[in-house]
């Protein structure tokens, strides 16, 4: 009798973001998505590793930790208190790229979540920090998903005007609210559908 194959573990290395602040912990990123992809027929555990406040430098302190044994891949949502602070680019980048180099050496499938600048810092800052996304993906094999808050634009709002998703967003104007999760959950599903069929075939 052939033994149950164990579920895939994925590990979602964040921020606020990922760890669901301001919201019933059933509402937040991490028991929404697994619920989706549960649905969705996956057997999957994803473990919430996201600290409130956390920027890349913190996330890279604890990615020896948040990747346990068990971890089959990787999420990387991370970098948007970096632009908050308003901390260098190139500090944010050289960041992620150890995160992504990390799971790397362990032989981890990688999605990492992006962030895009307003344009209130600058053409050059925001220049800087939306590029490095998509470049640390393609340097180091990692699916991307260019922006943490594309199901927003999937649901129709213009990410310049926050009236036109105010309605998912809690008060502080900064953390989506239970839908606006879901309809962050949408977009992110698919994607994280891609990181499981990679760690199903063994990267």
């Amino acid at each position: 009798m052939a033994a149950e194959a164990e579920p895939l573990t994925v590990v979602a290395l964040g921020d606020s973001l990922t760890a669901g602040y301001g919201l019933p912990p059933e509402q937040g990123l991490v028991p929404q998505l697994q619920a989706w992809l549960q649905a969705a027929g996956a057997d999957v555990v994803v473990q919430n590793a996201g600290v409130s406040g956390d920027t890349t430098a913190g996330g890279l302190s604890r990615l020896d930790w948040a990747l346990g044994p068990e971890a089959d891949a990787l999420i990387v949502t991370l970098g948007g208190n970096d632009m908050l602070r308003g901390l260098p680019p190139e500090e944010a980048r050289a960041n992620l790229a150890a995160i992504l180099a990390g799971a790397g050496d362990r032989g981890l499938p990688v999605l990492l979540v992006g962030m895009t600048a307003p344009a209130n810092y600058g053409p050059e800052y925001k220049a800087a920090f939306d590029a490095m996304y998509p470049d640390l993906a393609a340097a180091h094999g990692a699916l991307l998903l260019a922006d943490f808050f594309d199901g927003f634009r999937a649901a129709g709002a213009d990410l310049t005007d926050p009236e036109s998703f105010a309605a998912w967003m809690q008060a502080d104007g900064i953390h989506p609210n239970a839908e606006g999760v879901a309809l962050v959950v949408a977009v992110l599903g698919p994607k994280v559908q891609e990181l499981l069929a990679r760690a199903g075939t063994g990267g």
